[in-house]
């Protein structure tokens, strides 16, 4: 499966920021970056274009070119005419097949792995049943390793190699230091998850960074929505902890230490259900898969067991909404409803031209999405729901890790010499 990321200025989101120039070489760095972005962002287009689009020199955007072509970046693809009139140019596209970046995922009942090249294609990708609260950080963090270990191992069996990893954690990380500060829902404090990774993979470990689940997610579905020219959007995670990534204007939002997007404690049934991080009633207990297991079957029904994969779980439960059964239906519908709450709660305070609707909320998304567009539309004080649409994720449970994968690459976008 491939994303679509022309039209999605990835360097707007991702953390690194541009270079800045200080020598001859550090101006071909930041330029030869330019033009990669350009034709990551834009598409295809003739050397002609690019001169024309970036306000370089023709002979400049020559010997760029030339010089990305044997970094293995890009490549000579179908023939475009610049004009009404003339012989048509080779047009020059994203290649970047020998590249990948690797994007792991930490989650309350499993562990998954995407490897991507340049072109956003997946090149190795795996997903683990793990009751990540159970197992502890130290085996946890054995698991992930061996994950990077298979996905090198993949990747390099096919020709190509991995130029960096990142790790998205749910819960409150410091990407500085690397480490998960508060994740409530699999017990972790004050881990430093990136240490520990680098420890077990040795001297061989690619460069690793480390992000919130939900921001990757929200970078992955942007990356995709931005083709419809969406850029304010707000992804929701959809899984046992309810996450938020929020992306404005193009951009990532963190908030002044970095913790925006804490969306699934919003108190929104006081004394409620008892929520992972002390609390009562946060939406999380209302709309997170631990409510629809606990509105839709028995504490001893096999859907409960964190030992089995997430998506059998929930296939299971499809086949019995697809069924008709009534309990099941009752819970989509209970569900839909305070979904519906929350996410009219966040489109009157943000505003975003979509919400993104990621996890298991997709895997219902025929079931869901009626109700919850009615609710939504039912409670947004703009009219017409302030221009918003509440839309299903295309990239289901993938989405944090392949977010993880895309930042991974970023390096690339911002120096493409150093994949030398």
């Amino acid at each position: 499966m491939k994303a679509d990321l022309r039209g999605g200025a990835a360097h707007e989101v991702a953390m690194a920021g541009p270079s800045k120039p200080s020598d001859r070489a550090s101006i071909r760095r930041t330029n030869l970056g330019l033009v990669l972005r350009l034709l990551r962002d834009s598409g295809p287009r003739s050397r002609a274009r690019i001169a024309s689009d970036t306000g370089l020199p023709r002979p400049t955007i020559t010997g760029l070119i030339s010089e990305l072509v044997e970094l293995g970046l890009v490549r000579e693809g179908a023939s475009e005419r610049d004009g009404s009139v003339g012989r048509p140019s080779q047009a020059v596209e994203i290649d970047g097949r020998t590249i990948c970046g690797v994007g792991v995922e930490i989650n309350v009942d499993y562990l998954a792995v995407v490897a991507l090249d340049l072109r956003g294609e997946v090149a190795f990708q795996r997903r683990i049943a793990v009751d990540v609260r159970t197992a502890g950080p130290e085996s946890v963090l054995d698991s992930a390793a061996a994950l990077v270990r298979e996905a090198e191992a993949a990747v390099q069996a096919a020709g190509a190699r991995v130029v960096g990893a990142a790790l998205a954690a749910p819960g409150n990380v410091d990407i500085t230091a690397g480490r998960v500060t508060f994740a409530s829902n699999i017990g972790w404090r004050d881990v430093a998850a990136l240490d520990a990774l680098r420890d077990r993979l040795g001297r061989s470990a690619p460069p690793l960074r480390l992000e919130n689940d939900a921001k990757l997610g929200a970078i992955a579905e942007y990356l995709v929505a931005s083709a419809a020219d969406i850029h304010d959007l707000i992804y929701v995670t959809g899984e046992t902890g309810v996450g938020g990534g929020i992306i404005s204007g193009g951009q990532l939002m963190r908030g002044a230490r970095g913790f925006a997007g804490e969306i699934g404690h919003m108190p929104l049934a006081p004394g409620g259900h008892p929520c992972a991080c002390g609390r009562f009633g946060c939406w999380e207990t209302m709309v997170g898969l631990g409510a629809l297991l606990r509105h839709a079957s028995d504490p001893d029904d096999p859907v409960h067991d964190p030992s089995l994969d997430v998506e059998s779980r929930l296939a299971d439960l499809r086949r019995r909404a697809d069924d008709g059964d009534p309990r099941t239906l009752q819970a989509l519908a209970l569900i839909a409803d305070d979904l519906a709450l929350g996410v009219a709660l966040l489109v009157d305070v943000l505003n975003p031209r979509a919400v993104v609707l990621g996890g298991y909320f997709a895997v219902f998304a025929d079931y869901l999405l009626p109700s919850v567009r009615e609710g939504v539309a039912r409670r947004v004080m703009a009219p017409e729901c302030g221009g918003c649409e509440v839309l299903p994720s295309t990239l289901g449970f993938t989405a944090p890790a392949r977010g993880g994968a895309y930042l991974a690459l970023d390096a690339v976008y911002q120096d493409p010499s150093g994949t030398a």
